[in-house]
């Protein structure tokens, strides 16, 4: 099988790779951090490009400004859960922060899309649930360990994979870097996202 994740689902396909590589004969991943990113910190010495620097700076700024959702939801996600399933409006702000920050531009995706996506929370009862992955990854002393799985990274405008971080855990076969497009690759810019996994299914086809 292939696989196409982003966001935590760059998480899962890849160790789906590494459980079963038999199975899984490539993963294509973007918006991609753990395993993708450093770990505790840049070694003394580290030669970044400028690329690479900037999306260590953007990672350090999100680290520092724009992760509280995650703290939250990775140390009470049912705290949050009771306000998201008492409130549309709070399940329709936390969802649509998220859909305007990241975003390439901000702000970019249109309202119909945040709503249709708030109102699948909001209709099936799921901010708890969907919060729960961030409390349990978090409350694992698991990491992951090599994978020979051929795997492709597309790094959109936003996102803050980088290379020399990403290969010790993965077999890195396609790298591609893009000016556009940002966490929602697939819904920001489809015809770019699709040409991107043509590109890499192509070489482990």
């Amino acid at each position: 099988m292939f696989l196409v994740t982003g966001d935590f689902g760059a998480f899962i396909a890849p160790d789906l790779g590494r459980v079963d590589p038999e199975h899984v004969a490539g993963v294509h991943v973007n918006a991609a951090t753990a395993g993708f990113i450093p770990f505790g910190g840049v070694p003394e010495g580290t030669v970044l490009t400028d690329a690479e620097q900037a999306r260590l700076d953007r990672m350090n700024r999100f680290l520092s400004d724009g992760n509280g959702y995650f703290q939250i939801q990775a140390t009470r996600p049912h705290t949050l859960g009771f306000g998201l399933a008492d409130s549309p409006v709070g399940q329709l702000a936390w969802i649509g922060e998220k859909f305007h920050d990241w975003a390439h531009p901000a702000g970019s995706i249109g309202f119909d899309h945040v709503i249709t996506h708030a109102m699948i929370y909001w209709l099936t009862n799921t901010g708890a649930s969907s919060a729960q992955m961030y409390y349990e990854s978090m409350h694992t002393d698991s990491w992951p360990t090599p994978s020979q799985v051929p795997t492709g990274v597309a790094n959109f405008a936003e996102d803050i994979a980088i290379r020399h971080f990403a290969e010790p855990l993965n077999n890195i076969t396609h790298w591609a870097e893009y000016d556009r497009g940002g966490h929602f690759a697939a819904l920001e810019v489809p015809d770019l996202f699709v040409d991107e996994l043509r590109a890499f299914f192509r070489t482990v086809r």
